[in-house]
C-alpha cells in the first residue's frame, strides 16, 4: 500500500485507488500521515480538523467515526502483509507504516542522501538522487485538503523542504556545468520565491554562465528592491559579493572545468591550453 501526500491525497492499494470518503476522513488520514509512526493525541487531531474554538461538542465522537470508516476503507488486514496499521493508542491514534510507503518520507530520505552527496563533493550523484526526490511531487502538499481550508503549520514546513531540495538540485546541476538545463526552472521558481537569496544567486550564476550578464544584474536589482520594500533590508553579503563578481567578470564564476564544458557544448571540442599551443609553435 502506498500513501501519497505530495500533491492531492491518494492511497494506492496495490494498483487500485482507495476511496477515502469525505473531507473529514481525508483530513484525519492526512494529519496521521504527516505524523506517521507517532501517536497523535485526539485533542491535536480535533484542533487540526476544526478551526480554533469551533469544534462541536461531539468532536471526539466524530473523530472516532472517521477513524472507524478509514479502517473499513483501507485494505489493512492485520498489517502483516500490507505493513500498515491504524491503531488506537492513548492518548489518540497512530498510523504505522514503512517510510517507503509514504511519499513524504521517501522524499525526505532521498533529499537527505542527495544533500550528503553534494556536501561530499559528488554533484553528479547528488543530482540523480535529488531529481528522483523532486519527481515524487505532484503539486502542493495535500492540495485537495488545502482547497477545503486546511492550513496546518506543518504544510509550510514540507513546502520549504521541497524548496531546500530544489536549491540543492540546482547547485548540483550548476556544479556539473548544466546551467542551460536548469535555467528555465530557476527563472520560474524565483518568480514566486523572490526573497530566497540562495535561489537568486543560483539564477544570477546560471544567467551569467549563459552569457547574460545584464540579465543577471537585473535579477539582483529586482531582488534588492523587493527586499527593501517587503523587509526593509539589503541583500546579504553573499549575494552582494556575487553581484560585484558579475560586474567585474570575476573568472572564479566559471571554473576551468565548467569553462571547458561550455566550450565543448558550443564548439564540439575543448579549446587547447595556451601553453600547449605555444609549445607547438616553438621549433
Amino acid at each position: 500500500m502506498l500513501f501519497r501526500m505530495l500533491g492531492p491525497l491518494e492511497v494506492d492499494g496495490g494498483g487500485v485507488p482507495v476511496g477515502l470518503g469525505g473531507t473529514r476522513q481525508r483530513a484525519t488520514l492526512g494529519f496521521l500521515m504527516m505524523h506517521a509512526n507517532r501517536v497523535v493525541a485526539s485533542s491535536q487531531l480535533i484542533d487540526a480538523l476544526w478551526p480554533a474554538g469551533r469544534a462541536p461538542q461531539s468532536a471526539r465522537k466524530i473523530l472516532q467515526n472517521s477513524v472507524w470508516r478509514l479502517r473499513r476503507a483501507l485494505p489493512l488486514g492485520d498489517g502483516e502483509f500490507t505493513g500498515v496499521r491504524l491503531q488506537s493508542q492513548a492518548p489518540g491514534y497512530m498510523l504505522c507504516a514503512e517510510p517507503e510507503q509514504i511519499d513524504l518520507y521517501h522524499f525526505r530520505r532521498l533529499a537527505q542522501c542527495g544533500h550528503a552527496e553534494l556536501a561530499a563533493g559528488a554533484p553528479r550523484a547528488a543530482a540523480v538522487l535529488l531529481r528522483e526526490a523532486l519527481a515524487l511531487w505532484r503539486g502542493p502538499v495535500l492540495a485537495d485538503l488545502v482547497e477545503t481550508g486546511i492550513d496546518w503549520p506543518e504544510l509550510a514546513s514540507v513546502q520549504n523542504a521541497r524548496l531546500d531540495a530544489l536549491e540543492d538540485f540546482f547547485e548540483a546541476e550548476l556544479a556539473c556545468g548544466h546551467h542551460h538545463r536548469v535555467l528555465a526552472e530557476l527563472e520560474k521558481t524565483v518568480a514566486t520565491e523572490v526573497l530566497r537569496e540562495r535561489l537568486l544567486g543560483q539564477l544570477m550564476l546560471a544567467l551569467y554562465r549563459s552569457g547574460r550578464q545584464t540579465d543577471a544584474l537585473d535579477v539582483y536589482s529586482g531582488a534588492r528592491a523587493a527586499m527593501a520594500e517587503r523587509l526593509g533590508l539589503e541583500p546579504g553579503h553573499a549575494l552582494q559579493a556575487l553581484q560585484q563578481a558579475v560586474l567585474t567578470h570575476d573568472p572564479a564564476l566559471i571554473p576551468v572545468g565548467i569553462r571547458e564544458q561550455i566550450e565543448v557544448r558550443m564548439t564540439g571540442a575543448p579549446r587547447e591550453p595556451v601553453r600547449a599551443a605555444a609549445a607547438a609553435d616553438r621549433p
